[in-house]
C-alpha cells in the first residue's frame, strides 16, 4: 500500500503493518515519520530495535535477513530498521529486500522499517519497491515547497499553542518567517521551537517573530530557476544574495539561468514556426513543475524578447569566466543579478 505522509497517523491508529518504507529528502519529516512508526511499534510490544545502514558495496545484506529471524532472550517482538542512504540497493540488496517483504506477515514478531531518500518513478517501478509496498506501507514524504511553507509554519505554531494575528498582519508575519527559513526545514522547526521558549502561548506579533527568527534560509539553483520563471523579483534577488553568501559557484548559477533562457528561446521559435505548445515543451525536455511556469511565460513571450535574453546570457557567460564586457558590471555576481532581473521581469510579463 502506498500512502502520503498525511495519512500515516490514521494508518498507524488502524493497526501496525509488518513493514514500512519511508522515502523522501526532507530529513526532519523522515525522522518524525520514523518516530511515529517506532512509537506505535513500542506500544505494540516491539521493545528491541536493531539498526543497519546499507552503504558500500561490501554491506552484508544477509545480516539484515538473519536479524529479522532471530529474537533475544529479553524481547518477544523487535524492530529491524534499515537505512539505505543511496536509495539504490543494487542486485544483492534488491533480492534481500524482496525476501524481507516475503517474510513480512500481519502479526509478525518482527517489524521492518526501511528508510530511503526520495525515489524517482523508475525506481518505484522496480521489483523490490513493489514487493515492499505490497507487503506493508510505503510512505512518500514530499518536501514542503515555498508556497506551502507559511501554512506549515502556522500549523507547527498551533501545535505549541501559538499563532499569528488574523488577516493581512498575520500573513505578513508568516511570509517573513518563510523567507527566513526557506529551503531549511530542520532549521525552521528549531526556530519555531525557539519561539515557544521565548514567548508564552497565544498570539505572536511581527516584531516578536522578527527579533527571534534567524535568517537560516538555504537556496539552490533549481529553486532560483523556478523563482525567475515565476517572475518573483524580490525573491530572486534574495536567493542570489544567499547563493553568493553560501559560496555557490557563479558559473553554476549562470548555467541554471542560461539553461532556462535557451529553452524559452527554442520553444518560442518552435511556436512561431507553427508547432503546438505541448509538442514544443516535450521537444525542449520541459516537464514536471516547470511545465506550468513555462506555459505561463510563453503565453506572452515574443521570440525577439527571448533573443535579447539569450544575447545577455552569452555576455554574462564571458563575465563569469573573467572577460570584460562593455556596459556590463565586471563583477560576476553583479552581472548575474542584472541578468536574473532582466529575465525575471520578462517572465513576469505586463502588470
Amino acid at each position: 500500500m502506498q500512502i502520503a505522509l498525511a495519512q500515516l497517523s490514521a494508518q498507524l491508529q488502524r493497526g501496525l503493518a509488518p513493514l514500512y518504507l519511508l522515502h523522501g529528502d526532507e530529513a526532519l519529516l523522515i525522522e518524525e515519520a520514523a518516530d511515529a512508526v517506532r512509537a506505535a511499534a513500542r506500544a505494540a510490544g516491539h521493545t528491541e530495535r536493531t539498526v543497519f545502514v546499507a552503504s558500500g558495496a561490501r554491506f552484508d545484506w544477509s545480516a539484515v535477513l538473519a536479524a529479522g529471524g532471530s529474537l533475544s532472550l529479553f524481547a518477544d517482538r523487535q524492530t529491524v530498521e534499515l537505512r539505505v542512504p543511496s536509495g539504490k540497493p543494487g542486485k544483492e540488496g534488491s533480492a534481500a529486500l524482496q525476501q524481507l517483504a516475503a517474510a513480512a506477515e500481519p502479526g509478525s514478531s518482527t517489524l521492518a522499517l526501511v528508510l530511503m531518500p526520495r525515489l524517482d518513478k523508475a525506481t518505484r517501478s522496480g521489483a523490490w519497491f513493489g514487493a515492499l509496498a505490497a507487503a506493508g506501507v510505503a510512505v512518500q514524504i514530499d518536501a514542503v515547497e515555498r508556497p506551502a511553507l507559511p501554512q506549515w509554519i502556522a500549523q507547527r505554531l498551533a501545535l505549541q499553542d501559538q499563532r499569528v494575528p488574523q488577516g493581512e498582519a498575520g500573513q505578513r508575519t508568516l511570509q517573513f518567517f518563510a523567507d527566513r527559513v526557506e529551503g531549511n526545514l530542520l532549521a525552521a522547526h528549531q526556530e519555531i521551537q525557539k519561539l515557544a521558549l521565548l514567548h508564552p502561548a497565544g498570539e505572536l506579533s511581527l516584531e516578536q517573530v522578527e527579533s527571534a527568527v534567524l535568517n537560516v534560509a538555504r537556496y539552490d539553483v533549481f529553486k532560483l530557476s523556478e523563482a525567475v520563471l515565476a517572475g518573483q523579483v524580490l525573491r530572486v534577488q534574495r536567493m542570489l544574495d544567499g547563493l553568493e553568501a553560501e559560496g555557490t559557484a557563479a558559473v553554476l548559477v549562470h548555467w541554471a539561468l542560461s539553461d532556462d533562457i535557451r529553452a524559452l528561446k527554442r520553444i518560442a521559435d518552435a511556436m512561431a514556426a507553427g508547432r503546438p505548445l505541448p509538442m514544443a515543451l516535450r521537444e525542449a525536455r520541459v516537464w514536471g513543475a516547470k511545465e506550468k511556469l513555462y506555459e505561463r511565460v510563453l503565453g506572452h513571450l515574443a521570440p525577439s524578447a527571448a533573443g535579447r535574453l539569450l544575447q545577455s546570457a552569452h555576455l554574462v557567460d564571458g563575465i563569469v569566466k573573467g572577460l570584460k564586457v562593455p556596459d556590463w558590471p565586471q563583477d560576476a555576481w553583479e552581472a548575474l543579478h542584472r541578468l536574473a532581473l532582466q529575465c525575471t521581469r520578462v517572465c513576469r510579463g505586463p502588470q
